[in-house]
């Protein structure tokens, strides 16, 4: 009963009504009155306060003003956050797809063939799409290619450029091809049988990216060339160049061999790759 007879006298109080007057200092005289409750008084309070605090929030918030409030970034901060969010996203899809290239040089280097598909959608430049020029040395081109050859020169450096229509390819290995270039056999190269002891020659200029032994293809080696271009010699009896050696077109690199558990004989196999792609070393060079 206590506790209800306070709790009354409690709401008799908060509605309790009272008169705020102001006076005339002078003459007495009432200059303004307001009739006011405690709950009045409670609730004209908290909605001034609310609205006080909304108000600083939006001039916070939309207003320079924020700017001077420690741990806020500046507008040319967020900028730059901005610029580095794209540049940090670039630089991981450029990441990604130099990580998938290495992947795919690695499986190379292991005899594996790589999941063409997978570079498809890396690649700006689908396999369907390439040109291939076939130039017959018995053509209007032949002196011009035979120059060429003499001069042991025939790539030209041209920074940027990714049209591999437009090399010119030494020929690796004078000689006959013994087994052609078969996807369906997963036989992505050709193999040239030339004269015994015959030296290998580096199709373009490049970089050795590996040089060594397996042994499933013997003596082996790599060369990184421009245009996204891998050349792979394989079964050599002897390797001439080490890895991180720069070779020119028609240099020798290698003696034609018989090494390896799965040669059938002395010959060569070729191949070559374009952004890990296996294309058909006859429709670029002629043997």
């Amino acid at each position: 009963m206590a506790k209800k007879e306070q709790k009354k006298k409690l709401i008799e109080k908060l509605k309790n009504r009272y008169r705020l007057i102001i006076y005339n200092d002078s003459t007495y005289q009432t200059v303004w009155s307001m009739k006011l409750t405690r709950i009045k008084v409670l609730t004209i309070g908290g909605l001034g306060g609310f609205l006080l605090i909304l108000s600083t929030v939006l001039i916070i918030a939309y207003t320079p003003i924020r700017e001077f409030i420690p741990g806020y970034p500046s507008a040319e901060i967020r900028e730059m956050i901005v610029q580095n969010a794209i540049l940090v996203d670039s630089l991981e899809e450029q990441l990604q797809v130099r990580d998938n290239y290495f992947e795919k040089i690695k499986a190379l280097i292991q005899g594996e063939v790589p999941q063409e598909p997978d570079f498809i959608a890396d690649t700006s430049i689908p396999s369907n799409s390439l040109q291939i020029n076939h130039y017959n040395h018995d053509s209007i081109f032949k002196q011009k290619i035979l120059e060429e050859q003499l001069d042991l020169s025939i790539q030209k450096e041209r920074p940027g450029n990714n049209n591999i229509s437009n090399l010119h390819f030494f020929v690796p290995l004078k000689g006959m091809i013994t087994n052609k270039f078969d996807k369906q056999t997963d036989h992505v190269a050709v193999d040239v049988v030339g004269l015994p002891n015959s030296r290998i020659s580096a199709v373009l200029d490049g970089t050795v990216i590996f040089a060594g032994w397996t042994v499933d293809t013997g003596y082996i080696i790599y060369l990184q060339h421009t245009s996204d271009l891998i050349s792979a010699y394989k079964h050599n009896a002897e390797l001439l160049k080490e890895v991180g050696d720069h070779v020119k077109a028609g240099e020798a690199i290698a003696i034609m061999g018989n090494t390896g558990e799965l040669t059938t004989g002395p010959h060569l196999h070729f191949e070559l790759w374009h952004r890990g792609i296996a294309l058909d070393p006859e429709q670029y060079i002629d043997f």
